[in-house]
């Protein structure tokens, strides 16, 4: 038996698919990331996230979850030799990303921030329970709390009872058990230029997150803006990618290695995907497809064959 949702969480949309579980777990996942929401969202001014950016140079108390993020945050930045930053706060900022994407405008940006970088700087005291971040440096958790909240959320899924699970937050997807046909999990990669889909993929068992400038866009037609944000310059990155996809052993891993790709650009992309022991796709601005050499392993032949095979490397 299969049952699925959609929902508005995270400002974006979330497709939960629970395989032979109560129908209680549906409106579980819903209340389940609505509490992380309620912990992580920067929009929040009671958030945890919100209150340990307020007290910045000093221990902030935050939950084991929050805490949780936070170090895989700076685990992610470190790896990736800091092409993925959680202190971009103040850059996003500088680009007009103030406040929730539904009620951004077109008008020109009207927030400043004097925010810095600095996750090298972050504290973190796992027995304490705290989380301190350099003064004048911002906590955003965009780029691994989506991911990390499809983690989260189909292990709690599973342990509630589920014989499978599939949550998908804002394109950041994590499945696990059985699939609703009984085998592996089968997962479109959408063409951030539309049509049919870049490639499928097959998985018993893991994340598939992307991260694109296509959709998340704001600003005048001279002067479009995105939440993609290049650590080393402070501004929405200008590089030759159009969407990144990941395959990884967790979705925030996923997420995170998309992001940096992204941010790296094709060819370096790909190198810095394979280097991290990960798989991925990335489209370019043109629409052709680039990929590690062992991205094949989850494809499915099929509809997006023709375009595989033109794909470079």
């Amino acid at each position: 038996m299969e049952a699925e949702t959609t929902f508005r969480a995270m400002g974006s949309d979330v497709h939960v698919i629970v395989v032979d579980g109560s129908p209680r777990l549906l409106e579980t996942a819903r209340e389940f990331v609505d509490d992380l929401e309620d912990g992580w969202s920067r929009f929040r001014p009671n958030s945890e996230i919100s209150r340990m950016n307020a007290v910045a140079g000093f221990p902030a108390r935050v939950s084991a979850a929050t805490l949780a993020l936070v170090q895989r945050a700076v685990e992610g930045a470190r790896v990736t030799g800091g092409r993925y930053d959680p202190t971009v706060l103040g850059a996003v900022l500088r680009a007009g990303y103030y406040r929730t994407f539904e009620l951004l405008t077109d008008e020109p940006p009207r927030a400043s921030s004097s925010l810095g970088f600095g996750y090298e700087g972050i504290e973190i005291d796992p027995v304490r329970s705290t989380v301190t971040l350099p003064w004048g440096v911002g906590f955003d958790p965009g780029g691994i709390g989506k991911g990390y909240a499809a983690d989260l959320l189909v292990d709690e899924l599973l342990a509630r009872g589920a014989a499978g699970a599939c949550a998908n937050v804002g394109g950041d997807l994590r499945v696990a058990g059985r699939s609703p046909q009984g085998g592996s999990w089968v997962i479109d990669i959408d063409h951030p230029m539309g049509g049919r889909p870049a490639a499928t993929v097959s998985l018993r068992s893991g994340p598939v997150a992307t991260s694109s400038r296509m959709r998340r866009t704001w600003g005048r037609k001279d002067d479009r803006r995105h939440h993609m944000i290049d650590p080393s310059t402070g501004v929405p990155a200008t590089g030759n990618v159009a969407s990144a996809t990941v395959v990884a052993a967790e979705a925030w891993e996923a997420e995170v290695a998309a992001k940096a790709a992204f941010i790296a650009g094709v060819h370096r992309g790909v190198r810095l995907l394979e280097s991290l022991k990960t798989d991925g796709l990335l489209i370019d601005l043109r629409g052709s497809l680039h990929r590690t050499s062992g991205f094949d392993r989850f494809a499915l032949r099929g509809a997006a064959d023709e375009a595989l095979e033109e794909a470079t490397r």
